[in-house]
């Protein structure tokens, strides 16, 4: 089959990969002039690795992160609550990858034009609207000056982001995205290593947290690439998001002027970056359908969540995934579309409303309501076994803990 693919962000640059394995001709449109390394760190989490391992990337993405050696929650007054280990550390297969997500997104583009030619990724056609008919679909891509142009191919697959014109189209009274009340900050930061070097470190509540972890090794200065987050209330959100536009430190700096811990200066990680980033913290409701005869969603234009737990680039991998194998199962494109929806809709639907609810993040909060002076040992906040079952039940909800229902 003629496959479309609008967006050529992660998850839709994925699904190019694995429809192209499946012998599919692909052609992807895309609404930026230039794909650009943008963005700031991201994780890869190991079910996600192993696809793209399966597609031959992964060590070549390896080459420039960090293997993600330990996941550890502080309170705010930087005491641990809890840790556990990742990726390869954990059993898994695959590590844990901590990188900056332009490495990521550039490495499945080169893959992309090498496999299947620099003709099939087409930069500056924004997808504005699909017919479709019987046998095939119709799409309208507008150029940067009005101007538009038609393509056809058998199936449509909308990766074109949290807001998605293909979604509009099927869903046109939904608005848009809801606005957490919270607001992050983010910056990378060259630092000396902290804790073990390759650790993610949570600390905080859900109204004042803090995130960093190393996003590639050690220079011969002794200093490696900090990504890290702040996040705080933010009553309104006063502009749309938009991933590049600048930060001002007197915003949220002063709150976590304090933060200066044994095993991390917070305040001195954040002074020292480059660049700063504010970005408002959104998601959309699930829909009750993705698919629409010879058109379905994927990634953020299908299950936009908070970036909590490190599921957005992960969970839109999965569904390229998913999708490919259904398309390789089933009798039909119709059927095939709809057997992915039904695979992954319900799931990534939960990790939306568990991400509402803080994901395995939690912890912190519990930490917080119960002992908002800290703790003498975190056994005196917690009954015996809470804290892994917290862990255990996001882990398994996102698929992480147990096998994917399409069997690799």
């Amino acid at each position: 089959m003629r496959v479309i693919v609008a967006g050529g962000g992660i998850g839709g640059l994925t699904s190019a990969l694995c429809l192209h394995r499946l012998g599919h001709e692909v052609i992807v449109l895309e609404a930026a002039d230039v794909i650009r390394p943008l963005g700031v760190g991201i994780n890869l989490l190991p079910h996600a690795g192993e696809i793209l391992a399966d597609l031959g990337l992964l060590s070549a993405l390896e080459a420039g992160a960090m293997a993600t050696r330990e996941l550890v929650y502080f309170n705010r007054h930087g005491q641990r609550i809890w840790s556990e280990p990742r990726g390869r550390y954990a059993g898994h297969a695959t590590p844990q990858l901590s990188l900056h997500r332009g490495h990521l997104q550039l490495g499945l583009l080169r893959a992309v034009r090498a496999q299947l030619g620099d003709s099939k990724v087409v930069t500056a056609h924004r997808v504005t609207q699909v017919d479709q008919g019987a046998s095939g679909v119709r799409v309208t891509a507008e150029w940067p000056d009005g101007s538009t142009a038609e393509v056809e191919g058998d199936l449509l697959i909308a990766a074109d982001g949290i807001h998605s014109r293909i979604r509009a189209q099927f869903y046109p009274d939904e608005g848009p995205p809801a606005y957490s009340g919270r607001v992050l900050w983010r910056g990378i930061s060259y630092s000396r290593p902290f804790l073990t070097g390759a650790s993610m470190i949570m600390a905080g509540h859900q109204n004042q947290k803090f995130v960093c972890y190393p996003i590639g090794p050690v220079r011969a200065d002794g200093f490696q690439p900090i990504n890290w987050i702040a996040e705080l209330p933010v009553p309104q959100m006063l502009q749309r998001e938009d991933w590049n536009r600048p930060g001002v430190l007197d915003d949220f700096l002063p709150r976590f002027e304090r933060w200066t811990f044994d095993w991390l200066d917070v305040p001195a990680l954040i002074r020292s970056a480059d660049a700063v980033f504010e970005f408002p913290m959104v998601d959309r409701d699930p829909l009750p359908g993705w698919t629409h005869g010879r058109v379905t969603l994927l990634g953020d234009a299908a299950h936009p969540m908070y970036p909590v737990g490190s599921n957005g680039a992960s969970q839109a991998i999965l569904d390229a995934d998913a999708l490919g194998r259904a398309l390789s199962r089933e009798a039909s494109p119709e059927a095939a579309l709809a057997a992915y929806e039904g695979h992954r809709l319900a799931a990534t639907a939960a990790i939306v409303g568990a991400n509402r609810g803080n994901g395995p993040e939690q912890c912190m909060q519990l930490a917080e309501e119960r002992a908002p002076q800290g703790f003498g040992r975190v056994e005196e906040v917690f009954a015996a076994g809470e804290l892994e079952a917290i862990s255990k039940s996001y882990q398994v909800l996102t698929g992480l803990q147990r096998p994917d229902a399409l069997d690799r």
